[in-house]
């Protein structure tokens, strides 16, 4: 199963501002672009979606960015792969190497033929934890 790169970008923004809800303070662009590799054009064409499906928000000026206006609890990975318009096939999912995006790639790769089922059964919320959490792969001497 494929993954459209739309779908993989639009999922990482908004584990991005799940992660980043209780700073209490909208993220900017760049910041999302540039921890993730998004193309920002292309970022903004996905947040502007998320944005009229009212599950972001935008405010203006040097202080401003993007915040999540919905619990990411209430939010699955179908959910926003339908909102932003997933059909069959498509392109690869990205390769980026944060913890968002290989937690996308094993959900991804969980779905298989039933991929609706499994991504009806990921919320945001739980990815946004899983990724917060220390990694037992880390160590330090």
């Amino acid at each position: 199963m494929q993954i459209p790169a739309r779908v993989h970008y639009a999922c990482l923004a908004m584990l991005d501002l799940a992660a980043q809800t209780a700073e209490k303070r909208p993220v900017a662009l760049r910041e999302i672009t540039q921890r993730h590799g998004i193309p920002q054009p292309f970022l903004v064409q996905i947040l502007q979606q998320l944005k009229a499906a009212g599950w972001v928000t935008s405010t203006r000026g040097a202080q401003g960015g993007y915040t999540l206006l919905i619990q990411p609890e209430r939010l699955t990975l179908l959910d926003i792969a339908q909102q932003i318009g997933w059909g069959e096939g498509g392109c690869a999912g990205g390769e980026d190497d944060t913890p968002e995006a290989r937690e996308l790639r094993s959900a991804w790769q969980r779905a298989g033929d039933a991929y609706r089922e499994a991504l009806a059964s990921t919320r945001l919320s739980d990815l946004a934890n899983r990724c917060g959490e220390p990694s037992e792969a880390m160590f330090y001497i």
